[in-house]
């Protein structure tokens, strides 16, 4: 039985089919690998192109708030831009988190959400929202080509390989694009032959090409820098860790780095306790910079932004260092934005600069603060685990990283496991790569993030999220039945504090009745994150002590396709007391390190 390729009203099947195919491939010639496609029927003649394509991986999931931090995870990790397909209506607003999300990180989506024909809008017809414009300023690009006709079919190319270059290389950068895409019964037909591609299966169209700094300023910027106190601040997004610092040697400059920035190494230059020690006055007195060059997404830290800002107030120079000029901060300290690709920046840097522009004194007060404030940190964290031999939020976060096999991946729920990575976790001499949805800076799709990265195949990847997290992403244990497919290993380490723990560190915790407090910030749940993941069927390990853990990540990650280690920790108060203890040992030290050097 041949399949309908026209329809009682006139619809082409054929044409519709045909355009989705020519879509597909063209995405297919200009690298896609992977789509995500979410059960519906007006979204049939996309799905059909998607499932049925050579060489492009088609993962398909239930929900597609889930789907939208999947795709996030798969681009983020994979490089790649990632096509997510939804039918229409709701199906396409539950999306809008995720698009968000992928808008303010840079990470590149192709999000076609299929619509009703526009003789079905504003009559009743189900299913049928209005969605034009529907994610409004949060994509690079959006279009909407309206019911496929064989007599345009010379510009369906064009319109995929804009899509791409939008979502990839467009003048904001990487971001999501939405293709708004209508569709007539009937939905599914087989498609004719293609549009003709361009030769050597390249796509129609292909940008290339990033701004950069004139040489004259980088010279300038050298001669001005020479001999000054100075540092860089290093977040996700940095350079390679082998460029920058080669770069900081010879200026004799410390890197301040984030867990994210990949730059946080065993290296006399790195500076991983900056958060701590921007904590202390004497810190603050005393090791201000004339210099600071921001590379990569900013810090989460407070106390790392008052230094900078205390920095700025004494007329520091505050560069960042951004191709796409974003206006990362919010507390206005930049001075001067240089619009270059940063390890390009990096390396054009080094070639002006001299050696031995800056005395060895400056960097070694940094190591010397440094190195007490991880003796320090170790004590308190590693040496007792909150007093009670129970595991704590900060013995988790600078544990996990060195029980990492190598080739792993982390990716931080915002709140506070990625404050925690980013304040207690130390160098290491190869360090997994970390990711966390620093966007928008929720905890939206968190497991679904983590789940997509692993799907990338790169290696075994976990994910460390709190409680709430988990349970506020839970959908994303609904896997399809049937074999894995080619996604790596993915663990999910819940730190389970019975709560919001953030909350308690905010002013509503003093604030707030104790009972009010409760029910409306830290918001404990009922449900048990251990029952919840075993009712999904996913392997669940329970740990409370650091040999437990250690012992459960040895045996877990790399061996499951999902997994779920639950970590019960300090209850909430006695974690906030944990961390101040932190604060104040880090302190102490760094003064005592301080006035010995001094």
């Amino acid at each position: 039985m041949s399949v309908p390729t026209r329809g009682t009203d006139g619809a082409d099947g054929t044409a519709q089919a045909t355009f989705a195919a020519t879509m597909v491939d063209e995405w297919r010639r200009g690298g896609v690998t992977d789509a995500v496609v979410c059960p519906g029927s007006r979204s049939t003649p996309l799905a059909l192109a998607l499932g049925g394509t050579d060489g492009l991986r088609t993962h398909v999931r239930l929900d597609e708030r889930s789907a939208g931090f999947y795709a996030v995870g798969l681009a983020r990790s994979s490089g790649r831009p990632v096509v997510v397909c939804t039918t229409s209506g709701t199906a396409a607003a539950e999306l809008h988190p995720a698009v968000l999300e992928a808008h303010l990180s840079q990470v590149p989506l192709i999000v076609c959400t299929a619509d009703r024909p526009p003789e079905l809008h504003h009559v009743g017809a189900p299913q049928t929202v209005d969605q034009t414009n529907l994610y409004g300023p949060a994509v690079r690009w959006s279009a909407e080509p309206g019911v496929p006709e064989s007599a345009v079919s010379h510009t369906w190319r064009p319109l995929a390989a804009r899509a791409l270059a939008e979502a990839g290389t467009g003048p904001h950068g990487p971001g999501p694009v939405h293709l708004n895409l209508a569709f007539r019964d009937p939905l599914a037909a087989d498609p004719g032959p293609l549009p003709p591609g361009r030769p050597g299966h390249r796509p129609v169209a292909e940008v290339h090409g990033l701004v950069t700094v004139p040489d004259g300023v980088l010279a300038s910027a050298a001669a001005r820098w020479s001999g000054r106190r100075g540092l860089f601040v290093a977040g996700e997004g940095s350079p390679p860790a082998s460029d920058l610092l080669a770069l900081a040697r010879v200026l004799g400059w410390p890197v301040l780095a984030d867990p994210r920035s990949g730059c946080r190494v065993a290296d006399p230059a790195v500076v991983a306790a900056a958060d701590s020690l921007a904590r202390s006055t004497a810190v603050r007195r005393v090791l201000v910079p004339d210099v600071v060059v921001a590379l990569g997404a900013p810090w989460t830290s407070k106390a790392l932004t008052e230094l900078l800002a205390a920095a700025a107030a004494d007329q520091a120079e505050i560069v960042a260092v951004d191709p796409w000029w974003r206006w990362r901060d919010p507390e206005r300290l930049v001075t001067e934005t240089h619009r270059a690709e940063p390890a390009g920046w990096v390396r054009s840097l080094l070639g002006h600069v001299g050696e031995g522009t800056m005395g060895g004194e400056w960097l070694a007060a940094w190591q010397a603060a440094e190195k007490s404030a991880q003796s320090a940190i170790e004590e308190v964290v590693d040496g007792d685990h909150g007093g009670r031999g129970q595991l704590s939020e900060p013995a988790v976060a600078r544990r996990l990283l060195g029980l990492l096999p190598a080739g792993s991946e982390l990716v931080a729920s915002s709140s506070m496991p990625v404050r925690d990575l980013e304040w207690f976790s130390p160098p290491m001499d190869d360090p997994p790569l970390v990711r966390a949805n620093r966007g928008a800076n929720g905890i939206d799709g968190v497991c679904s993030t983590t789940l997509g990265a692993a799907a990338a195949g790169r290696g075994p990847v976990v994910g460390l999220v709190g409680d709430l997290a988990f349970l506020h992403d839970v959908s994303a244990l609904v896997r399809p039945s049937g074999p894995a497919g080619p996604s790596a290993s993915c663990t999910l380490v819940v730190v389970d504090n019975g709560g919001g723990g953030i909350f308690n560190f905010l002013p509503q915790a003093t604030s707030v009745a104790g009972a009010d407090f409760e029910r409306l910030f830290a918001t404990p749940q009922r449900v048990d994150v251990v029952s919840v993941a075993a009712g999904f069927g996913v392997p669940t390990l329970e740990v409370a002590t650091a040999e437990e853990l250690d012992e459960a990540i040895r045996t877990t990650v790399g061996r499951h396709d999902l997994a779920v280690i639950v970590a019960r920790v300090l209850d909430r108060v006695a974690n906030v007391a944990l961390h101040d203890r932190v604060h104040d040992a880090v302190s102490r030290a760094a003064e005592g390190s301080l006035a010995r050097s001094g």
